[in-house]
């Protein structure tokens, strides 16, 4: 679900059944503000497109969103950054139909689109909520990172090696480490997208400094 001004880059939101409905609206509405364009990511099975509905408010799925892009054969690289959407889509998109015993990597297409965007230098990946279950597949995606959750799930993002903030007997609003940006609740989804969106264009300006020391280098060597 591509929006018209790309004049910053697409954003990628990793995405299931039951997403946080305030969370989508949120995207839609202040990344093309912003100037980014945002792609809907998702399993889609062996089909062109699928239909996925949110969260229920007052008894009935409040949104929808149809994905044409299938995370399996999506580049991270692509992308100015990435956000993995609250609510329970992210459980979902860690489902792997075989298993084959404990030090078994994961294998689910979400989980190794994670694995090559950890990888991607200056890549800004973010996740909301109950979002780290994607990250709590893969441990060395977690191990020795500073996070913030949905209270829910904070024991299970610590037994996969995070750690977790916590201020005021609650886990952290928002918690930035390095190019992880991650936020406890729906409630907080404008804070975390400032603080998102400013680390892309920090990253931006790091890499672009990079590259100009990099290329002075280069011609003062000849």
């Amino acid at each position: 679900m591509p929006q018209s001004n790309q004049r910053r880059g697409t954003v990628g939101v990793l995405v299931e059944e039951h997403f946080d409905p305030d969370e989508f609206r949120a995207f839609n509405t202040a990344l093309p503000r912003q100037g980014y364009a945002v792609e809907y990511l998702s399993r889609l099975w062996g089909h062109d497109s699928l239909t996925f509905w949110s969260n229920t408010e007052r008894g009935r799925a409040a949104e929808h969103v149809t994905v044409t892009r299938d995370v399996a054969d999506a580049d991270p690289g692509t992308y100015r950054g990435l956000i993995a959407i609250g609510g329970y889509a992210m459980d979902r998109l860690r489902y792997q139909e075989k298993v084959h015993g404990p030090a078994e990597p994961a294998t689910a297409p979400a989980v190794r689109f994670l694995r090559a965007a950890a990888a991607t230098p200056g890549l800004v990946t973010g996740a909301l909520c109950h979002a780290l279950w994607l990250w709590c597949a893969d441990p060395e995606l977690l191990r020795g990172r500073r996070v913030t959750c949905a209270h829910n799930i904070v024991r299970d993002v610590e037994n996969a090696g995070g750690t977790v903030v916590y201020a005021d007997g609650a886990t952290a609003d928002v918690v930035v480490d390095g190019t992880l940006v991650t936020a406890r609740h729906p409630e907080v989804v404008g804070e975390f997208l400032r603080a998102f969106t400013r680390e892309i264009e920090r990253n931006q300006l790091v890499g672009s400094a990079s590259a100009a020391t990099s290329k002075g280098a280069g011609h003062a060597g000849r």
